[in-house]
Order: structure tokens, then C-alpha cells, then sequence
């Protein structure tokens, strides 16, 4: 008889078909989560003597503007299609939907931000529910602030940009894990993020590689 591991084996090796409705649902349960999260003023992750590091203030005006176009949308969808009931009230759940993925997105920036467990070794780097990279800290070679508004895809590199721009990088030296959505494995050797207070996040790694306590 098969056992569990043999289970998942074969779940993850099924076609397509039925591995991406699973992550798509997987994700917007996550956003729903988040959502309740950040009504209740609480993060995720966060344990014991843990150091979280927050990322979501430079898409605050953007997320919420894309919002704001997605209202103004559905109200004009519900005049235009008044005198189609059916098709209206599709279209308001699809709007009223939308809408509520963008707040969520936002929302899992600000309740999943980076994380430093000193005690644990580890960096945990995020961005909203789509990724979440563990780094242990003996692993990075250096960590720096460093502005950067372009990126250009390469192998082993992976650009986290927060309103198109990454203000600290990250060099292995020895390279990270990363699951992409739809959960193929990429081995990553630099990761450029960004954080509100990068200056905060380089010391504070820094300090920790050292073996100090981060504050």
C-alpha cells in the first residue's frame, strides 16, 4: 500500500490539469487570509526574538489607486449593463472580486513582510503570498543597500521588485531553493529586495551574521 510520501509523489506528478487549481485556490485563500490578517492588525511568521522587516510602503498608492480604477469600473459595468440582469450580476461578482484580490494583495505585503530569526539562523524573504525564500545566514556572502529600478531576468538571480524598484541585494555563497508559483524549482545565488527601511535590514543582517543579538 502506498504511503503518504508515495501519495504526494503522485500528486505532484499529475498533469496540470489539476496541480494549477490547486495552487490558484491554494492562493486565493492565502489572499482571503491576509485579508483577515491585516483587519486584525496581525502579521504572519513572526515568532519568539524574530525581527520583521516591512516592504509593502512603496506600492500603498498604486495598489490602492489599481483599486479605485476597478470601482470606477463596475459602477460603469452596472449602467451599461442594466437592462441585462443576468449579465449584470455576473459582471458585479467578477468586479466585486477583482477588487477584493487587489486589497488582498496589499494586504499580504503589509502581514508578510521579511523576516530575520536570529536565534533560528535564518532570513526569511517575502513578497505578498507568491514568494517566500528561506535563507540561512551562514549562506550569504554579503548584503548591501543597492537602488535599482531595472532588472533583467538571468540564471541564478532573483529580482523581487516592490513598485518596480529592489533596494538591497543579497550575494550567496552558496545558492537557495526558490518555488515559483506554480512550483518549479529555481536555484538562486542573488536576491535583490526591497524594504521600507533598507538600511535597518542591512545592519540587522549584518549584526546577526556576526552572531549579535538583533534588536
Amino acid at each position: 500500500m502506498k504511503g503518504p510520501s508515495a501519495r504526494r509523489r503522485a500528486f505532484l506528478r499529475a498533469p496540470s490539469f489539476v496541480t494549477v487549481p490547486y495552487l490558484v485556490i491554494r492562493h486565493e485563500l492565502r489572499l482571503l487570509a491576509s485579508l483577515w490578517l491585516w483587519a486584525a492588525r496581525r502579521t504572519h511568521g513572526i515568532q519568539g526574538g524574530a525581527a520583521a522587516f516591512g516592504y509593502a510602503r512603496g506600492q500603498g498608492a498604486m495598489m490602492f489607486g489599481l483599486g479605485f480604477v476597478c470601482v470606477i469600473e463596475s459602477v460603469m459595468m452596472s449602467v451599461l449593463l442594466r437592462d441585462w440582469p443576468t449579465a449584470h450580476h455576473v459582471v458585479l461578482v467578477l468586479d466585486v472580486y477583482t477588487v477584493l484580490v487587489v486589497v488582498g494583495l496589499h494586504a499580504a505585503s503589509v502581514v508578510r513582510p521579511h523576516v530575520l530569526d536570529a536565534g533560528g539562523g535564518t532570513l526569511r524573504i517575502r513578497r505578498a503570498v507568491h514568494v517566500d525564500v528561506r535563507i540561512p545566514l551562514k549562506r550569504i556572502a554579503s548584503v548591501r543597500r543597492e537602488l535599482r529600478t531595472t532588472h533583467e531576468r538571468a540564471q541564478g538571480e532573483l529580482d523581487l521588485a516592490v513598485g518596480s524598484q529592489t533596494s538591497v541585494t543579497i550575494g550567496l555563497a552558496e545558492p537557495v531553493t526558490h518555488v515559483t508559483f506554480l512550483g518549479r524549482r529555481r536555484e538562486v545565488r542573488v536576491v535583490r529586495c526591497h524594504a521600507d527601511d533598507p538600511g535597518a535590514l542591512v545592519r540587522a543582517v549584518d549584526r546577526a551574521r556576526e552572531g549579535y543579538a538583533v534588536p
